[in-house]
């Protein structure tokens, strides 16, 4: 196909009383040779997009510069058939007009060469290959608890098949083993018994000629990609009747849940010195049997030890929980379920006194009526302190328990016949991988506490060990979902809470974080319809979270690889595999398009059509360099990050706030993305500093590709003992981690970086 290219100024939006759109247009033809170039007053009004469509047909134009508003506006108005019109947006009004003084020379250079960059990307791009197949549509919901059954219902609901996998021979997960729950809505007067609505749910599911359920069964492996995941499923642990079976689906709902931290390791708290110190879930196994699994509304509570009714009982709240030595974290239901089965406890007790200690009584929302309710009843003491120790009388009657830190500043000792620990969540992700009763560490697989894959440099000793058991995916970066420092699937919780590293498996629940029930039914709703947006979007060759819709993918030029292996164990979503020879296995369903594996290889054989080291060296070089080394003739390359640095430029822009015009910005996917060739590129070609912005990076990362901005810090240390060699000051190249709302930090932030090269000097290499 030709590649006659047009190029459309815009001159509204003052853009026209701000810069000489003739003197533009003469540049762009100068520079650029394109088949057509014109401005108009209103580009994106229907006059204005009939010109454009009119040279579509009439001048063969198959890839137009829009050189008028951001990219991120307007769209759906400059939305032609990507597959045969390529379109490039350049930014004139925010990037330029509103951050720089109108009618000035400075500011009409910087739109020149936002143009001329444009254009000369659009000349190198090529025309996307959509992958449309036909894929399996099928959603695996692993897990039938509370989750998972309601996952499966919604997606039955919604049109699409479902797979059902639950290890025990019954559904209803965790939640079926309890006594009643809270009440969920005012006037919180009752608590319910929790089989009522759990039953119900579970009939609809079995009963859906859409939900194939297996019961006693776990996922023995899981290869492929969305919209063909490969599923072989056998019986779990003490099923012996049946054979394992193979499926395959089209993208995987994870509800596993959680289980209770171990509270043998709260021996501090007493554990294991008397039946009567027991958990909460232990409580509401008690509570069960008391009351004949649920058939008895009332029973007296009694103590394990020696069956006698009991008087007194103390919960203590963060059992193992915001411990620096075991949890730290918040485990959410702790506070309801304590309150409630404190209640339970006064209304089959009555003469029996309830204590709580607590450190902070954490009751969100409505939840917060039950909490002053419970506060009215004069049986249930709540005492505001850390329970400091824990002793068994002489008898065995009592247990006395030390408090201190109190709300009134002194300590107290109480003597109770029961003490319940409120034991935090720990998720169901699968388990740490043991042979011969050691932990098996394999390089390739070590995550650093952010979860990003370790550089050989990371020491063993901060990493994270591989898991297996639950997923037991086929994937060369391990067998279960990367995770965080505390076994939670790894995700980015401000911008997709639902999306995993893997693409196509969507965590939910209490495996995703700790909930209740009530906020896991809506959980399961929303990992279900990223399930199905997966499918469907996959299956029509386009990207899910966050690049949606693009149909690109990289290609893999592998005659010329040098089978580094780089590619492969960056890729934060396990979307390329290796041969035996290490030489990249490419899987373009699991792609999120981020381009990472681009900025990876050293030997750049790696491009997509429209985002390649060439194109972006294309637009590198077509930047004017002044040889003439005065303060306005400095050049400054920043690397914006499309997902939160490039929308804070557009802010500022919007907020009309001066930003120096020695800038050029090139937005990149990712700075993960970022491959070193264009720090050369950008060096011999005279620029004098190079400015990366990009997420914010760590344990609290927002990175929306998990690790691209890590990765990018990473490599700017090899890039500086580079610079040391070239005889270039390291400062010349600053990484800066930036978020969407710290837009009012970028003046400051550009103009001490363009002060500090300034006073480095220009670059010496400018002009060869």
């Amino acid at each position: 196909m030709d590649n006659n290219l047009g190029i459309y100024i815009c001159s509204g939006c003052d853009i026209g009383k701000s810069l000489n759109v003739e003197r533009l247009i003469n540049t762009a033809k100068d520079s650029n040779k394109p088949l057509v170039c014109a401005s108009h007053e209103f580009l994106c009004g229907q006059e204005g997009i009939n010109l454009i469509k009119n040279d579509f047909s009439e001048k063969k134009i198959n890839k137009v510069v829009i050189a008028a508003c951001s990219m991120r506006a307007k769209q759906d108005v400059f939305n032609f058939d990507q597959f045969t019109i390529h379109t490039e947006r350049v930014n004139l009004r925010e990037h330029v007009i509103w951050i720089s003084p109108p009618n000035d020379d400075n500011t009409q250079l910087l739109a020149e060469d936002y143009i001329n960059m444009g254009a000369s990307r659009a000349k190198k791009a090529a025309f996307p290959e959509p992958l449309v197949q036909e894929l399996n549509k099928t959603v695996l919901v692993v897990g039938g608890g509370v989750t998972g059954l309601n996952a499966s219902v919604n997606a039955a609901k919604a049109g699409y098949s479902v797979i059902l996998v639950e290890k025990k021979p019954n559904l209803g997960g965790f939640p079926s083993s309890k006594y009643k729950k809270w009440e969920t809505k005012p006037p919180f007067d009752k608590n319910i018994w929790i089989r009522e609505g759990l039953d119900a749910l579970i009939n609809e599911a079995e009963k859906s000629d859409k939900i194939k359920i297996y019961k006693s069964s776990k996922i023995k492996s899981i290869s492929g990609a969305p919209g063909k995941f490969n599923v072989e499923i056998e019986p779990s642990e003490g099923n012996s009747g049946s054979e394992p079976v193979k499926e395959i689906a089209g993208s995987i709902v994870v509800a596993t849940g959680w289980k209770p931290y171990e509270a043998k390791k709260l021996d501090n708290l007493g554990y294991g010195l008397t039946p009567d110190i027991l958990t909460n879930v232990e409580l509401e196994e008690l509570f069960s049997e008391l009351s004949d699994n649920g058939k008895s509304e009332s029973f007296e509570l009694k103590r394990k030890s020696d069956g006698k009714p009991v008087k007194s009982v103390l919960f203590v709240q963060c059992a193992g929980s915001r411990d620096e030595d075991h949890l730290p974290y918040c485990s959410t239901v702790c506070c309801m379920s304590s309150l409630k089965e404190a209640a339970l406890i006064r209304k089959n007790n009555p003469d029996a006194n309830v204590y709580i200690i607590y450190r902070d009584m954490r009751t969100m929302g409505e939840y917060e009526n039950f909490y002053r309710k419970m506060q009215d009843d004069e049986g249930i003491f709540m005492v505001k302190g850390v329970v400091s120790g824990v002793s068994l009388d002489k008898n065995g009657n009592t247990i006395g328990v030390k408090v201190k830190d109190t709300l009134f500043g002194g300590d107290i000792d109480i003597n109770t016949e029961m003490v319940v620990l409120a034991t935090g969540m720990v998720p169901n992700s699968g388990e740490i991988e043991l042979k011969d009763n050691t932990v098996s560490l394999n390089v390739g697989n070590i995550q650093s506490a952010s979860g990003a894959s370790c550089p050989p440099s990371v020491p063993v000793s901060t990493a994270q060990v591989p898991k297996s058991g639950l997923l037991n995916l086929s994937y060369r970066q391990g067998k279960e979902m990367p995770d965080l420092v505390y076994g939670f699937p790894d995700s980015n919780f401000i911008c997709f809470p639902y999306e995993s590293r893997r693409t196509g498996i969507y965590p939910a629940g209490s495996v995703r974080m700790p909930l209740d029930t009530v906020f896991s039914v809506d959980d399961a709703k929303g990992a279900v319809l990223k399930a199905i947006q997966c499918i469907e979007q996959t299956s029509k060759g386009r990207a899910v979270h966050p690049r949606s819709n693009d149909t690109t993918y990289p290609f893999f030029d592998l005659p010329r690889c040098t089978q580094c292996k780089r590619c492969t164990e960056e890729c934060p979503f396990g979307a390329i595999d290796e041969d035996e020879k290490g030489t990249p296995q490419y899987n373009p369903e699991r792609c999120r398009r981020c381009g990472i594996c681009m900025g990876a290889c050293p030997v750049r054989i790696i491009s997509f059509k429209n985002y390649s080291p060439d194109i972006i060296g294309s637009m590198i070089k077509s930047i004017y360099v002044p040889e003439d080394p005065t303060d306005e003739n400095y050049r400054i390359l920043v690397f914006a990050c499309e997902n939160d640095a490039y929308p804070a430029l557009d802010i500022l822009g919007l907020n009309k706030m001066r930003l120096s015009s020695n800038i050029r910005v090139i937005p990149v996917r990712c700075l993960g993305s970022i491959n070193n060739v264009w720090y050369a590129d950008a060096l011999s070609k005279g620029i004098d500093g190079i400015l990366l912005l990009g997420c914010k990076y760590g344990d609290d990362y927002q990175c929306h590709f998990t690790k691209g901005s890590e990765l990018a810090s990473y490599r700017m240390g090899n890039l500086k003992e580079t610079l040391t060699r070239l005889v270039l000051e390291e400062e010349r190249v600053r990484q800066v981690q930036l978020e969407y709302s710290d837009y009012m930090k970028l003046p400051e932030i550009v103009e001490d970086f363009v002060n500090k090269v300034k006073s480095l000097g220009p670059n010496p290499y400018k002009g060869f």
